[in-house]
């Protein structure tokens, strides 16, 4: 197996681990018999469990922030782009529950977060140029402050994340469709000129 499948094996098992067991409690044997592998090999790609945690936490953010490049550059306007954007991040809680469990638990309200700021801040200046991208268009309220708007939408995908991992919203499809529907109508609706 080559080197990059094998690390990807080690990665996807710490992600699962982790999202079980929670990061202070899982152990490097954990995650190394998950993944199928020798022990010493996992501190061979990564060197600890903080470096496994740190490399799960910069790969998913690195595929979150060229998700959202991507959304950025499609042809629609802004409000089409703040949309896909909505449908991305809460599509993530679908596609990969336990990566997400364990970005909500362990990195974005964890103490290592300090560390991770800009990584978050990267993904927050999406938001914030897709609101102003939409003011200068004439698509959204130019009444509104961009960075303050930005806030919202991206506390409320946060908070809807965060209620799913902790189980106060239930995780049906029918409430999946339903939080896509009204953050979409309110955060892009609520900024849209009139």
């Amino acid at each position: 197996m080559a080197v990059e499948d094998k690390r990807r094996q080690i990665l996807d098992a710490a992600v699962r681990v982790f999202a079980d067991r929670g990061y202070d409690t899982a152990r490097v044997g954990d995650i190394a018999r998950e993944a199928g592998v020798a022990y010493g090999l996992v501190y061979h790609y990564f060197g600890s469990k903080e470096a496994v945690l740190e490399a799960v936490f910069h790969e998913a953010w690195g595929r979150l922030l060229a998700a959202l490049a991507q959304a950025e550059e499609t042809g629609g306007d802004a409000a089409e782009q703040l949309a896909l954007v909505v449908r991305i991040v809460l599509r993530t809680w679908r596609d990969d529950p336990d990566l997400v469990r364990l970005l909500v638990r362990e990195v974005i309200r964890g103490p290592a977060i300090q560390t991770e700021l800009d990584q978050l801040g990267h993904a927050f200046a999406a938001f914030e140029r897709i609101v102003e991208r939409g003011q200068h268009e004439g698509t959204f309220r130019v009444d509104v402050d961009a960075r303050l708007a930005a806030f919202f939408v991206y506390g409320a995908l946060d908070e809807i994340l965060t209620g799913w991992v902790l189980g106060t919203l239930p995780d049906d499809p029918e409430t999946f469709a339903a939080a896509e529907r009204e953050v979409i109508a309110t955060s892009v609706g609520g900024l849209r000129a009139p």
